[in-house]
């Protein structure tokens, strides 16, 4: 017997006994109809919401049936001129003629008053794509049983579908009320994505609130009933109406996990409020209560996303506290402290994610397997150990990420002074769509670049602007090459192109101000595009860095050096260690340059800038 995904099994009654007729049973054996008994994941969902016509896309049936409401109504004692006419509704539906077929059906539902017969007119109406004649059937089946939950659950799925979001709203309010107790929290939780397709999203978001009135206050329910209200807001583009109402429903329940995951939705540098409350469920935790690790690497990803990594290191370092087990943040940890130079570390989390993920079903594990296989491999790289980072490297399986396996290994090889046999390597990748060649483009240019191959790595480039001369990434990447190779106009020109081609790419900004900056050249026009970078990145540390080096130029070395603490802190960088060392010891505060320097040192002794600046100052490594 099938059953629903909630255990409830579909229900067949057999063959019509004494003076009752069963309509499902009878059809099943006279017309090898097989009815489909499927149980909505969430009733809410539609398949396919549509705007405001006479037709409506096909929503999956059944519903389980309402006991309750299928007592209160009558058996179907059907004559044998009813019976004919559901015989030939059924024929007629099932030969194409759906809209014969729904009006036979409909007329012996509304005779009998048959739930069943109600349904079905409903499906097929539905099925015909007839959303005015689904709407007509479900209303006449609500008229005639008021107390059936299905009826007025295919009442409201229909409106919706419909796109009349105004008409919903008793239909809502209804069902809210007659959804059992123990599933009212799950049935307002999906409110949002029932009416996520609906064109007027304020009146979405009016109608659910106003339906919820009576559930906002309530202890157990209302942290749920404010964060669906602030998720419809958040759709209709109310932000502050959306961070309101997290706050709410934190108050109601500070361990509620829904206003805290929706005021992560709205973290912005220009609404600092919601990352306060998303902190205030993660910090403000009892000892045998800990946020669930979920929450932590949602924050932990915004704040990478954010370049705030030494922020997002120690949540990462949290969930693993809490729950060693959880094999996502290992990874993740593992991969910024292979970043930050910390490899004894890193080795350390990646292998603990490989003994974790090794456990988990193999179609879960793949691709963070890969991922970790890949940062082992460059971390062995690093220590020069070739063979281990081969090693490494044979272990991935998974197909799709074969290509950065290769370019790994080209990485290798010109490691070891093999320059030309790793660029073959990558000239052997597939070139099969666009997007295949332009990853094999950035990896030939990548490893020029990361061997110092400048020229090379610039001409590459310069013949595949010949194709694309507008592609701002390329141009970009043309413009960091010339700096390298001294050709500071090309590379001001270059930059200022990409500026004219894409006014938010602030990264053009950046490295412009930077230049005119280190050359202590037009600071104050230095200072004015790097503030701009500012504008669309205020949490990049590396603009930070910029900004603290035009300051330091124009003389504000306290700024300067109160800028390089914030940089730094949020990323211990070799380069920003280097420039955080100057301003210190231009202030006198030599123990500390020394200390940073020092520390810098640690994290990448191969940085150019910091060697060439202990360089200046005559100091010894």
């Amino acid at each position: 017997m099938p059953t629903h995904s909630s255990g409830v099994p579909c229900q067949d009654k057999g063959e019509a006994s004494g003076g009752s007729f069963n309509y499902h049973g009878l059809m099943k054996k006279k017309l090898g109809f097989a009815f489909a008994c499927l149980w909505m994941a969430a009733p809410w969902v539609l398949a396919q919401p549509t705007p405001p016509q006479s037709t409506a896309p096909a929503i999956p049936s059944s519903l389980m049936q309402d006991k309750a409401a299928q007592a209160s109504a009558p058996l179907s004692a059907l004559d044998s001129n009813l019976f004919y006419e559901v015989l030939v509704g059924e024929i007629t539906a099932q030969e194409g003629e759906p809209s014969i077929g729904f009006s036979l059906l409909l007329d012996a539902a509304r005779k009998t008053g048959d739930v069943q017969l109600y349904q079905r007119a409903t499906e097929i109406a539905l099925q015909a794509r007839s959303g005015d004649a689904a709407l007509q059937a479900a209303l006449a089946w609500k008229k005639n049983v008021p107390a059936s939950r299905d009826a007025n659950r295919y009442v409201l799925q229909i409106l919706i579908a419909l796109n009349r979001i105004g008409d919903t709203l008793q239909p809502l309010k209804t069902e809210l009320k007659m959804v059992p107790d123990a599933d009212r929290s799950a049935a307002i939780n999906a409110l949002p994505r029932a009416y996520s397709r609906a064109s007027d999203r304020k009146l979405a978001s009016s109608v659910v609130e106003d339906a919820l009135t009576d559930y906002l206050a309530q202890p157990a329910i209302g942290s749920v009933a404010w964060t669906t209200v602030g998720r419809l807001r958040l759709a209709a583009g109310d932000n502050v109406g959306a961070l309101d109402a997290a706050r709410r429903g934190q108050a109601i329940d500070a361990r509620a996990e829904g206003p805290t995951v929706l005021a992560l939705e709205l973290m912005d540098p220009k609404m600092p409020q919601a990352e306060a409350l998303a902190q205030k469920y993660l910090d403000d935790q009892d000892s045998s209560v800990k946020a669930l690790p979920e929450i932590r690497m949602i924050y932990a990803r915004i704040l990478l996303d954010a370049q705030r990594y030494a922020e997002a290191t120690a949540q990462l370092q949290r969930v693993t506290q809490d729950q060693p087990d959880y094999p996502q943040a290992w990874l993740i940890l593992g991969s910024l402290q292979l970043q930050e130079n910390q490899l004894t570390l890193a080795q350390a989390s990646l292998e603990r994610y490989i003994a974790l993920a090794q456990k988990a079903p193999k179609n879960q594990a793949d691709t963070g397997l890969a991922q970790a296989y890949l940062s082992l491999s460059q971390l062995a790289e690093k220590r020069k150990d070739y063979a281990a980072a081969e090693s490494w490297l044979s272990k991935i399986e998974n197909s799709g990420d074969l290509a950065q396996a290769q370019t790994r290994r080209a990485s290798i090889l010109a490691s070891q002074g093999k320059l030309e046999e790793g660029r073959s390597l990558i000239r052997q990748l597939p070139e099969r769509t666009p997007e295949e060649a332009r990853l094999k483009l950035n990896a030939e240019v990548g490893l020029l670049r990361e061997f110092k191959q400048y020229r090379q790595a610039y001409d590459m480039l310069a013949q595949a602007l010949v194709k694309t001369p507008d592609d701002t990434d390329l141009l970009y990447e043309q413009s960091m090459l010339t700096e390298k190779l001294g050709l500071l106009d090309e590379m001001e020109r270059l930059l200022r192109r990409v500026i004219q081609l894409k006014p938010d790419y602030h990264h053009a900004y950046n490295a412009l101000g930077y230049s005119l900056a280190d050359r202590n050249i037009r600071l104050p026009e230095a200072r004015e595009l790097i503030l701009k970078a500012v504008q669309f990145a205020p949490a990049d540390p590396f603009i930070k860095d910029s900004l603290g080096w035009v300051e330091f130029r124009l003389g504000n070395k306290p700024e300067a050096a109160r800028i390089f603490a914030a940089a730094y802190k949020a990323r211990p960088d070799a380069e920003i260690a280097a420039h955080y060392g100057e301003v210190l010891w231009s202030l006198d505060q030599r123990d500390r340059a020394l200390a940073i320097w020092k520390e810098g040192q640690l994290i990448n002794p191969d940085n150019e800038t910091l060697f060439e600046t202990l360089k200046r100052f005559n100091i010894k490594p």
